[in-house]
């Protein structure tokens, strides 16, 4: 887990307001809305909105990385098995040109990831 910085340097955690009170704590006029960074109500909302979507696609991207690992896992094993390599290097350049051809550096760091979830640490 990584600790989450406000603008403002200080430690936090979305719905917390930095005196631990949370959203419900009061604030005083003008004060920013806790872990939304802003004042201004609409702003606010329309952030509390954009985060439940972002709440979701982090719960299906878990989700889908836990899928991803048990699969290539069984890959693995099954190839293992048949008493084949323990690693296919051409498969993991292959998903490594894959992932940085469409996010870039961050790409290649993703599917570094990916794999080691999927065979464990080389």
């Amino acid at each position: 887990m990584t600790d989450v910085m406000e603008q403002n340097g200080v430690p936090g955690e979305s719905g917390t307001a930095p005196n631990g009170t949370g959203a419900e704590g009061g604030t005083s006029p003008g004060a920013d809305t806790p872990g939304t960074g802003t004042a201004e109500p609409g702003a606010a909302a329309r952030i509390a909105e954009i985060r439940v979507r972002i709440d979701e696609i982090d719960r299906t991207i878990v989700e889908l990385w836990q899928e991803r690992a048990a699969l290539s896992r069984e890959v693995g094993a099954t190839r293992m098995a048949s008493g084949g390599t323990r690693l296919v290097l051409s498969r993991e350049q292959e998903i490594l040109e894959r992932f940085r051809v469409a996010l870039g550096a961050d790409g290649t760091q993703l599917a570094l990831l990916l794999l080691r979830a999927g065979r464990g640490p080389l």
